[in-house]
């Protein structure tokens, strides 16, 4: 019998559908390590509050001159329904490496909805945030993880999606 109280959690922030090489990425940092197989919760946020400004500055520094105008449009601010169908996404790419996952769509600000998170399931290992490059955000360390290592006791890994690049 496994002692479920002394298994850590993971939890993983991501404002995009995780793919299979991001699941298998992210669980084989944690493969048949010493302290047993870590669960995994994965958040996904439905309502960003993004500014504007770095949003077409993030889009324009990576030539994606179509994504800047749909910001300017507000055409890219993320549902409810594209959260929940991202979450089902990246449930299904941590199933696919033969890892059960947990997760939410949250509402809020994402680093203070993690606060409450890692206070209240019981011992956090590590939070792990994904996301696409924010040029802007990550160059002034106001992105997530820069944000959420100031405010959290654990250890937080920035990754890009679709890429073995840290943030």
């Amino acid at each position: 019998m496994t002692d479920t109280s002394s298994i850590s959690s993971i939890i993983v922030l991501t404002e995009v559908a995780l793919t299979d090489e991001d699941a298998v990425r992210l669980t084989s940092l944690h493969e048949n390590d010493e302290a047993g197989q870590p669960s995994y919760h994965l958040l996904v946020p439905a309502d960003v509050e993004r500014n504007l400004l770095a949003d077409v500055l993030d889009h324009l520094s990576l030539f994606q001159l179509r994504e800047a105008l749909e910001a300017v449009r507000g055409e890219d601010e993320p549902t409810r329904t594209e959260a929940a169908t991202e979450l089902a996404a990246s449930l299904a790419a941590f199933a696919g490496v033969g890892v059960t996952a947990t997760g939410e769509v949250i509402e809020g600000d994402p680093v203070s909805v993690l606060e409450k998170q890692v206070t209240a399931d019981g011992p956090t290992r590590e939070v792990m945030i994904v996301t696409r490059p924010h040029a802007v955000e990550d160059t002034f360390h106001r992105d997530w993880a820069s944000r959420a290592r100031e405010a959290l006791g654990v250890p937080v890994l920035h990754v890009y999606a679709g890429s073995s690049f840290l943030g």
